[in-house]
């Protein structure tokens, strides 16, 4: 799925290397679930895309979450996910993230089998969420007036 015509622009002020970051985490997400929703939020202090079968956000299973120096790819349910040999931050009641500063050493096997368990969590909770969809859509939920975004070096 192309991603929406925004999230190039929203995506702008960060860090190069943050940018791809974020692009590559995106597209491991809509290799492996093709037919996920990406819904984007260009926040106060994030720029935020999250994956669902629905265009709900309460359906969603995973999300990025874009900052100046790192991303972070989030589980909305992580609390709920088994515990395996990739250690999850966050000590909320129910997000869970795993903190990326460089795709070098990304655990791509471990965060796959994790992003298909958040799925089967979202899918239990919501049984209409298993129905195939047609190919999934990038949308813009909300965008923030308000923004705190790095400063970019002007040479």
């Amino acid at each position: 799925m192309k991603p929406h015509p925004d999230l190039e622009t929203f995506l702008n002020p960060y860090d190069p290397m943050v940018q791809h970051i974020a692009l590559e985490l995106r597209q491991l997400i809509l290799e492996w679930i093709p037919e996920a929703n990406e819904l984007i939020w260009d926040g106060y202090n994030a720029v935020s895309m999250a994956y669902s079968k629905s265009e709900k956000l309460g359906d969603a299973f995973c999300h990025i979450a874009v900052y100046r120096a790192h991303v972070n790819l989030g589980f909305n349910r992580g609390a709920e996910l088994s515990k395996g040999s990739l250690e999850l931050e966050g000590t909320g009641k129910l997000i869970r993230h795993f903190s990326v500063r460089d795709m070098h050493a990304f655990p791509e096997a471990a965060i796959k089998k994790l992003i298909f368990e958040a799925l089967g969590l979202s899918q239990t909770r919501n049984p209409a969420l298993r129905i195939k969809t047609s190919s999934g859509i990038s949308k813009v939920m909300s965008v923030s007036d308000n923004k705190t975004r790095p400063k970019k070096n002007r040479s």
